[in-house]
């Protein structure tokens, strides 16, 4: 009788140890905001917008106040989901964005895809190159460009699901399908962790009344702005719903600076963040990062931190227990930091667009032309030193940041060659391709 149930309380025990390891591994969902700045959001101080949803998610977890980004779109996804510097991986610029392979780079979905977690990108992949199930997530749902919301914009008249595309119809909110697609997505893998990488298409351009908006709306980026707050209260409400909230890390993040139409509004105590979207002044890789783990991040703490962008790749694998990765990363975990324990993070940041780039520390900033800034009025102010400033802290930082910038070595990376913005790869060498096509055909 023994024999027969020792065998099964042998079974019993296993299975609740893996259900236990299981339940131990903590769900990500990581929302990522586009065109979105820290003059936006409520919790940052923003004069103009409100955002109760977002500013909850601060108060029971932490705000960082010095998170970096690449200034645009697509090199900043890159250095997201890579977890490697632009001079690395060729994403220089919005075009150059889109030319590496799976074969060349990974990203963050494998390191968790290798942890047992189901996966998926709902949402912009914009410049990204092929389609997220070539990177490793599992499901996927995609819409064309940037800023599509309504059926009768040109590129919206569908999106696309796993490889599929679906007919967006009359008076469907692009924002609305893709937070059913992502419940379902939740709801679905409930009963094992599950990373969902959730890039919205709030708040970029072209700005459109949202479901929402009055018929005599005055100021419709407000009501965008609004609704995207909206969308994450009610992703909060559906993890509770299903009880997930426990077991959930969320981290809300802006993928660059406000937009440049939109950045004079974006005030904090009446003063407007310098730079914007696509610039390498402040404003311009200065991004909101909130993150919040029911019981593990410390409650309402406000961080210092460096954090780039970077950083995110790092983290995951620490947080997940998987070692190994393609290739050499250039983050460093900030998970020690959001368990509330004690962290050594480095006190800089590297941020690059183009043949653009700068390492920053909290008072500091020296760029690729050794052009030092004092940063003590930042974000609203950074203060050009003189190259033969004898002020002893000027000259200790700017042999410092130099220091680093030589070990980093960006100029003997993957050179920019695009038009020097960041935004088109070089327009003579792409008509000149053409041109040559086209004789030889």
């Amino acid at each position: 009788m023994l024999k027969k149930i020792l065998p099964l309380a042998i079974i019993m025990a296993l299975i609740s140890c893996q259900i236990s390891f299981a339940q131990q591994k903590p769900n990500v969902i990581f929302i990522l905001a586009d065109d979105y700045g820290t003059g936006e959001v409520g919790a940052y101080g923003a004069d103009n917008y409100k955002t109760p949803n977002i500013d909850k998610l601060g108060k029971e977890g932490i705000r960082f106040n010095h998170c970096y980004t690449a200034a645009l779109c697509g090199p900043s996804r890159a250095l997201i989901l890579t977890g490697r510097y632009a001079f690395r991986t060729g994403a220089t610029n919005q075009d150059r964005t889109g030319t590496f392979t799976p074969q060349q780079e990974t990203m963050i979905p494998s390191v968790f895809k290798k942890a047992g977690y189901a996966t998926a990108s709902i949402g912009k992949w914009g410049q990204l190159p092929g389609t997220p199930a070539d990177f490793g997530f599992d499901y996927y749902m995609t819409f064309k460009g940037s800023g599509v919301y309504w059926n009768y914009q040109p590129k919206g008249k569908n999106y696309t699901i796993n490889g599929e595309k679906v007919e967006l119809k009359d008076k469907e909110y692009v924002p609305d399908v893709m937070h059913n697609l992502a419940v379902d997505f939740i709801s679905s893998n409930k009963d094992k962790p599950f990373f969902l990488y959730y890039p919205l298409s709030l708040v970029h351009g072209e700005i459109l009344p949202t479901p929402d908006s009055k018929p005599d709306s005055k100021d419709l980026y407000f009501d965008n702005i609004a609704y995207m707050d909206k969308m994450v209260g009610k992703l909060m409400s559906a993890l509770d719903s299903l009880h997930l909230r426990d077991n959930t890390m969320i981290i809300f993040m802006g993928d660059n600076g406000t937009a440049n139409g939109k950045a004079k509004m974006a005030t904090i105590g009446g003063k407007p963040i310098l730079g914007a979207k696509g610039s390498m002044l402040e404003g311009g890789g200065l991004v909101p990062l909130i993150t919040y783990w029911k019981g593990v991040t410390p409650k309402g703490k406000v961080s210092n931190t460096m954090v780039d962008a970077s950083d995110f790749y790092p983290t995951f694998m620490e947080l997940t227990g998987i070692d190994k990765t393609q290739n050499p990363l250039d983050g460093q975990s900030i998970l020690p930091e959001l368990k509330g324990k004690k962290a050594d993070h480095r006190t800089w940041i590297f941020n690059q667009l183009a043949n653009n780039w700068y390492v920053r520390e909290l008072k500091w900033k020296l760029n690729e032309a050794g052009e030092l800034f004092d940063m003590t009025k930042a974000p609203f102010a950074e203060t050009l030193v003189p190259a033969d400033s004898k002020d002893p802290e000027a000259i200790a930082a700017r042999a410092r940041l130099q220091k680093k910038l030589d070990e980093l070595n960006p100029a003997a990376g993957k050179v920019d060659d695009g038009d020097g913005t960041g935004r088109h790869a070089n327009k003579k060498k792409k008509e000149g391709k053409k041109e040559k096509k086209h004789k030889e055909e």
